[in-house]
Parts: structure tokens; C-alpha cells; sequence
């Protein structure tokens, strides 16, 4: 990717506007897929999260729908997220690494998975990049053969959800496992039609009124990152306009 194409991937400003997605006929016309397809009877789904929040907003309604099928899924959370306020004297590193695992578990009460088996990797949130082949190798001793494994697109424009694909990809190679991504700030800085989005090998999964509910019930969960913060006057980590683009009835993977 050159220069000026990877200077546009940069998340900042408000970003795409949701209404600029819903609004093109592109992403209406992906192929449509189920659940049932991507994880077979028998097989397990790996959802691999570089922070915690990453899973609902990238396929909480998937999470739920394979509960719904009786299929057996291990969360992993590659950081505890303690990187995501930098100078906060309101949330310091030593204070998220305690708050952001619990507003996973809330989260995923919320969603009905609160018995979803979880996994932390210890990896250091904003420099996943920097244990890339560590990650690798961690992937590899807990994946199985014939695991499925969603995460985060190796395109995404955030540096660790970029090198958890990466990882991921690596490690699902070396196990004979298929891995699935999942676009998520794409949605920010890319724009409909973009030349930079795989369309080819996206699909939709389509979302019934009670994921998508739960799927917003869970995100409030994560207090820290959907408030201000009062100690810097810094507009919430996954602003309103953000949360918008995500929280659409249904989720877009690269297959």
C-alpha cells in the first residue's frame, strides 16, 4: 500500500457518515450467509479480539447466533485495552486493565453468552505489532484443527487490529484453520465503494431485531469507552457517529 493510501486509512475526524453506507446499494447487494455455514456441527469459532469491545462490535450478532446453534467458541482477548486513554489521570493504564476485562464479561452477559469461556492473552494494548510472532506462536498452541477463526481485517487502519490478523492468518496456515475478518474501523475512514475494500470476498450477515438489541445493550456496557472523559475533555473513544456505522442490522465479514 503506498504512502497516500495509507495516510487516508488514518482514524481521525468523525469519518464516514453511516447514512453514506446505508444510502449505497453496494453493500446491499453482498451475498448474504449464515451462521450455520461459517462454523460447521462439531467445529469451534475462535473470536479474536485485539481490546475488548472489538468482538461485539465486529460479530456479537454472529456470537449470538452460533450460541443459538449449539457451537462451541472460545473468546480471546489478545489486550486488556489499558492504551486506550493515554494521559488520563481518570482512566490510567492500571485502572482499564481491571475495568475493560469486566466490561467484556458484562458485555457478554448482556448478549446472553455469559457463559462463553474467555481467554487473555496479556498482549501490550498499541504495540501488538512489536509481539506479532509472540501472538503468532500463542495462536497456535490454543487453536485446534478445523477452527474457525474471526478477526479483525489485516486492512483495518489500527495498528493491532492489523497485526492481529496478521498473526492470526500466520497461525491459521499453520493449523489448517479457516479465518474470517472483520472490518471495523474501515467503516471510519473508508468510503462506499472504496477500491481499498476486498468487496470481492464480503458477505453479510444478516441481524434479527433481538441481536441487534442486545448487540447496543452490550456496548453500553463498555463504559469507558463509550463516555467523555472528564479528566481531558476528550470526546468518547467509540463516539456516537462511530457506534452508528457499527451497530447496523447486519455484519459485514471478509471471507
Amino acid at each position: 500500500m503506498n504512502e497516500d493510501a495509507q495516510q487516508a486509512r488514518h482514524i481521525v475526524g468523525a469519518g464516514t457518515p453511516a447514512e453514506a453506507w446505508e444510502a449505497w446499494p453496494g453493500l446491499a447487494a453482498l451475498p448474504m450467509i449464515n451462521a450455520a455455514s461459517l462454523v460447521g456441527e462439531k467445529r469451534r469459532a475462535v473470536i479474536v479480539a485485539p481490546h475488548p469491545d472489538d468482538e461485539v462490535l465486529g460479530c456479537g450478532g454472529l456470537m449470538r447466533q452460533l450460541a443459538a446453534l449449539g457451537r462451541d467458541m472460545l473468546l480471546v482477548s489478545v489486550t486488556d485495552g489499558t492504551g486506550s486513554h493515554p494521559g488520563s489521570i481518570l482512566w490510567p493504564p492500571e485502572r482499564l486493565a481491571k475495568e475493560r476485562p469486566r466490561e467484556s464479561a458484562d458485555a457478554l452477559r448482556l448478549m446472553g453468552l455469559a457463559s462463553m469461556p474467555v481467554v487473555r492473552a496479556g498482549f501490550t494494548d498499541t504495540r501488538v505489532a512489536d509481539d506479532e510472532a509472540a501472538l503468532t506462536d500463542w495462536m497456535s498452541d490454543i487453536l485446534r484443527i478445523g477452527d474457525t477463526v474471526f478477526t479483525t481485517w489485516r486492512g483495518d487502519g489500527h495498528p493491532d487490529h492489523e497485526a492481529t490478523g496478521r498473526a492470526c492468518a500466520r497461525a491459521t496456515v499453520a493449523m489448517s484453520c479457516r479465518m474470517i475478518e472483520m472490518p471495523i474501523w474501515a467503516w471510519h475512514w473508508a468510503v462506499p465503494g472504496d477500491s481499498r475494500i476486498p468487496w470481492a470476498s464480503a458477505a453479510r450477515l444478516s441481524l434479527s431485531e433481538e441481536d441487534l438489541a442486545r448487540k447496543r445493550a452490550a456496548m453500553t456496557a463498555h463504559v469507558s469507552q463509550v463516555t467523555s472523559d472528564a479528566a481531558t475533555g476528550e470526546e468518547p473513544v467509540l463516539t456516537p457517529h462511530t457506534l452508528q456505522r457499527l451497530l447496523r442490522s447486519d455484519e459485514v465479514l471478509f471471507l
